[in-house]
C-alpha cells in the first residue's frame, strides 16, 4: 500500500495508520533526513526478523533505532553530559549516534556488545510516526540487490509490495548515509562521514 504524505504537515489520519500497522507487527517504509527506511515496532522481536530477512542481512549487523527526540534517546541509551550537549545541537540531523544501550533494547539488536545505534532525523513524517507509535522504531536503508539504494517510493512500493505493509511517499529522496559517531568511549569517534557535519569531531 502506498500513501501520500506532507512532508511538512503529515496527515494525521495517515500517520495512525502507519503506527497502527506497525503495532500489529507490519512492516513500513518511511522517510528520513538521509534516505527512505524500512521499520518496525522496537518491541516486536518477529517483525525484525522479518527486516533480516528482506534484507538478507546476518544478525551480527545490528540496525539503528530512530527516536523522536532527545529525552526518548535517555530511555534507550546511556547520555553522558558531554555527549547530551553534542547531540542537542546537532539533531534532529543526518547523524546517527553509537551509545551505551539500555536494558529497553531488544537483544536482537545487540549481538556483539551492549551499543545501539540511535537516531533523530529532521523529518517530520518519520517524527510523528515514532511519537504516535509511543516508542522507537528499527531505522535500515531500503536497498536492492548489491546494496543499490532506493530514492522514489514508486519503486520501492513495486519492489516490496509483497514483503512490506505500507509504503509513506515523502517524495523522492537523494540517498546520502548519516555521519556515524561513537560515545562509547567518551571521546567521540567519526565512524562514517556521511551528510552530516563532522567537523565538530576531527
Amino acid at each position: 500500500m502506498l500513501v501520500s504524505v506532507n512532508t511538512e504537515n503529515p496527515q494525521v489520519r495517515m500517520i495512525r495508520k502507519a503506527a497502527e500497522i506497525l503495532r500489529e507487527g507490519g512492516i513500513v517504509i518511511y522517510p528520513t533526513d538521509t534516505v527512505y527506511g524500512i521499520g518496525c515496532d522496537l518491541f516486536n522481536k518477529r517483525a525484525i526478523e522479518k527486516i533480516y530477512e528482506i534484507k538478507q542481512r546476518s544478525k551480527k549487523q545490528p540496525f539503528s533505532i530512530i527516536c523522536a527526540d532527545l529525552k526518548d534517546i535517555s530511555s534507550y541509551a546511556s547520555v553522558s553530559n558531554y555527549a547530551y550537549k553534542i547531540m542537542r545541537r546537532l539533531l534532529p540531523g543526518p547523524y546517527t549516534f553509537i551509545l551505551e544501550a539500555s536494558r529497553l533494547v531488544p537483544k536482537i539488536l545487540l549481538p556483539k556488545r551492549k551499543a545501539v545505534g540511535i537516531r533523530v532525523p529532521d523529518n517530520a513524517i518519520c517524527l510523528a510516526l515514532v511519537k504516535e507509535l509511543g516508542h522507537p522504531i528499527i531505522s535500515t536503508s531500503v536497498t536492492v540487490g548489491e546494496n543499490e539504494v532506493l530514492s522514489d517510493p514508486v519503486d520501492m512500493e513495486e519492489e516490496f509490495k509483497h514483503r512490506v505493509d505500507m509504503v509513506i511517499d515523502g517524495g523522492v529522496i537523494v540517498p546520502e548515509e548519516s555521519s556515524v559517531i561513537s560515545f562509547i568511549d567518551e571521546v567521540p569517534e567519526v565512524i562514517r562521514e556521511g551528510k552530516g557535519d563532522v567537523s565538530l569531531f576531527i
